[in-house]
């Protein structure tokens, strides 16, 4: 029996960026077996570790030899492939160049009654210690990385430059080459604590050597170590840690050996405002803050270290000063800003281009606090709080040009709230404007009120039309100007409650770019605008687990407006959830009158024309076309899918005792009519016909 081999390989870089790291281990993951199996290398598990240093894969149970392939290929039929004189043509010629093969070694045989031509190899085995130079290559050159580098005099390319590999199978030194380098059986340890080289005897000991040299080599053994070191910061303080996933992820890979410490800074800075403390230290510098136990924030933070545990105390002082430095700022920005009322800011947006069409976001300001008055309107605000939400428009930008804000951008619409208190404004005005750019993505909380929805979907929505207005709507995975965000966050909106039209604001917001002198085609743009949101629509629909049919069904009704075809699709399918073979039936049925029905002839029917079926059919669709019309202007779609239930008996009645195609021409007309009464009934809730053949 042949044996079996561990085979180690490791890439050692100059330190890594976080992400892109832990995009590559995922790559790895998949391109290491793959790599493998397309040489046919018989291999067991495959085990990725990395750290921001080095990219380590190790497989298990790796063959001597590939396995020995006797491959059989059937090509085009023989008398495609052979002419009247029985001489090959260039679909036989092709066909054996593409395998390897001289055309005359080709075979005829019959397959199901057809003669085709066969070309057949022997693929010998291989010894794998002479594959895996090559395959380790490609391994290296087969990562994508988001941005790559060249280095010294090389050509070649990677994240950061190597600077050494290993590459071992067993005992074996695997000479892989890249960049200069060729791999050897030396490896190096922490940059501080051990960094060697280190030599490595054997494949099944690079892990072994690496840890030894103070290097936690993959990403769950860090985390759960910064974890454990955090709750124990956490025990000794009695405060609490918030670890955002995000900058979590950053810090895990930004150490190989992540140390825990805690740090302090002056509490005077307590007094800016908390976002600005947070985003110095968990945005700028990667420190988690710490908070007591009403929620409140402390002047203590934790501090992920890659240092000499030995020198805590001279790491913990750095980083102090660091945020210090940091907090003093932000301190000196927050107080200059409140020399000034916020109002006074909104003119300085004149200096900042929103897009370069578009104009400035003093233009867009304009735009929105003109929308927001529209959306007010549309929503029966109160005097008070359309005036709220108009002036909340016109502020909601100004912070934007602020000292704060300028260093610190992730608190931009947060500041403006702050500022506005300050300046006098009310609590609702300056809520709106904290909440305006809310929901920030998918299941995110929307603003809590109507007056900041009314901001937020003005905002929101003046970036949509005003860039599709210039052509710069998202195209396939492009989407510059998170576009699709901000539809999802307008119809969350829109589905939380807020009773305004989307497309009465579409309207209102394309008015006021042609207003501003801007060419485009108002129509065109209006229905991009329209799709764009049925897009967005169905697909978060879909995401949330409705069936493609039941969405289909109720777009084509003709529905526009996204919370209608989210609660009308919800209702669909509760109703279909809650009497099937029922709701199956009425859909079944529909199905098969929409198909017979001749609209050119109308829904005026003759009861002297009909039998006792249709003239019950034809009551009951008067009946429930009305509940219908009903049902529809109170926005209750359960009950109108209730009320179409009612049409299920009178339709099977009326199918098992009626011939529709009757061969009295106007006994014929007469029941087309009333098949095109019945249909018409369904036209405003749904097509049930895109639905007869059941859900998901």
């Amino acid at each position: 029996m042949a044996s079996l081999h561990t085979l180690a390989f490791e890439i050692g870089t100059e330190e890594i960026p976080a992400f892109d790291l832990h995009k590559a281990t995922a790559q790895l993951e998949k391109l290491v077996p793959e790599a493998l199996d397309a040489v046919r290398i018989p291999h067991g598990a495959v085990s990725v570790h990395t750290t921001p240093r080095r990219l380590i894969v190790l497989a298990e149970d790796v063959a001597d030899e590939t396995e020995a392939l006797q491959e059989v290929f059937r090509g085009p039929s023989a008398k495609i492939a052979f002419d009247a004189e029985g001489k090959p043509t260039k679909a036989a010629i092709g066909f054996a160049r593409g395998k390897g093969l001289d055309v005359d070694a080709l075979e005829r045989r019959e397959e199901n009654g057809v003669e085709y031509v066969f070309a057949e190899r022997s693929v010998p085995a291989r010894d794998v210690a002479e594959l895996l130079p090559g395959v380790l290559e490609g391994v290296i050159t087969g990562i994508s990385w988001p941005k790559s580098c060249r280095w010294g005099t090389r050509g070649e390319y990677f994240s950061r430059p190597v600077r050494w590999l290993v590459a071992l199978l067993d005992e074996r030194v695997v000479p892989v080459e890249f960049a200069g380098l060729t791999a050897g059986r030396l490896t190096r340890g922490h940059r501080f604590l051990a960094p060697g080289p280190h030599e490595v005897a054997a494949a099944a000991d690079l892990l072994p050597v690496v840890e030894g040299a103070f290097v936690v080599t993959s990403e769950q053994a860090r985390e759960q170590r910064i974890r454990a070191g955090v709750a124990e910061a956490e025990a000794r303080t009695g405060y609490r840690a918030e670890l955002p996933e995000k900058t979590l992820l950053e810090v895990v890979n930004l150490s190989e050996y992540p140390t825990v410490l805690v740090g302090t800074f002056d509490e005077e800075f307590l007094r800016v405002p908390e976002e600005i403390i947070v985003d110095a230290m968990l945005m700028h510098q990667r420190y988690f803050p710490l908070y007591d136990g009403e929620g409140r924030l402390t002047n203590k933070f934790i501090v992920v270290t890659n240092g000499d545990p030995a020198h805590a105390a001279t790491i913990t002082g750095g980083n102090e000063r660091v945020v210090r430095a940091r907090l003093s700022d932000a301190k000196f920005f927050y107080e200059e800003d409140l020399k000034h009322p916020l109002e006074t800011y909104v003119d300085r947006l004149d200096e900042v281009v929103f897009q370069e069409v578009l104009g400035t976001m003093k233009d867009k300001t304009d735009r929105i606090a003109a929308l927001a008055r529209h959306l007010a309107a549309d929503a029966q605000l109160g005097a008070a709080d359309a005036a709220d939400a108009e002036r909340a428009a016109y502020l909601a930008k100004a912070d934007l040009v602020t000292n704060a804000v300028v260093e610190f951008t992730s608190v931009q619409g947060v500041m403006g709230s702050y500022y506005a208190e300050a300046s006098g404004e009310n609590e609702q005005v300056a809520r709106a404007i904290a909440d305006h750019y809310r929901p920030r993505f998918s299941g995110d909380e929307p603003p809590a009120s109507d007056v900041g929805r009314v901001v937020a979907m003005a905002d929101k929505l003046d970036t949509v039309c005003g860039l599709f207005a210039v052509g710069q709507g998202p195209t396939g995975s492009s989407d510059p100007f998170a576009l699709r965000r901000s539809a999802i966050g307008i119809t969350a909106m829109l589905e939380a409650g807020l009773p305004v039209s989307l497309m009465g604001a579409v309207d209102a917001s394309l008015a006021t770019y042609a207003d501003a002198g801007i060419d485009f085609d108002r129509d065109d743009v209006r229905a991009q605008v329209a799709d764009f949101f049925v897009t967005r629509t169905k697909v978060m629909l879909r995401d949330s687990g409705a069936s493609p049919d039941a969405i289909d069904a109720v777009l084509a009704a003709g529905v526009e407006e996204p919370a209608q075809v989210i609660a009308r699709v919800r209702a669909l399918e509760a109703a279909r959830t809650g009497e099937r073979e029922a709701f199956d039936d009425l859909a079944t049925a529909y199905a098969r009158a929409n198909n017979l029905r001749d609209a050119e002839l109308g829904e005026e029917v003759d009861e002297k024309l009909m039998g006792d079926a249709e003239r019950a059919l034809a009551s009951a669709a008067r009946d429930v076309e009305s509940q219908v019309s009903a049902a529809l202007a109170a926005d209750d779609y359960a009950a109108a899918l209730a009320a179409l239930a009612d049409l299920r008996a009178p339709i099977d009645a009326f199918f098992a005792d009626v011939l529709v195609m009757d061969e009295d021409e106007a006994v014929r007309a007469n029941r087309l009519r009333l098949l095109n009464r019945f249909v018409g009934v369904f036209t405003d809730v749904a097509d049930f016909g895109k639905m007869a053949k059941g859900g998901k």
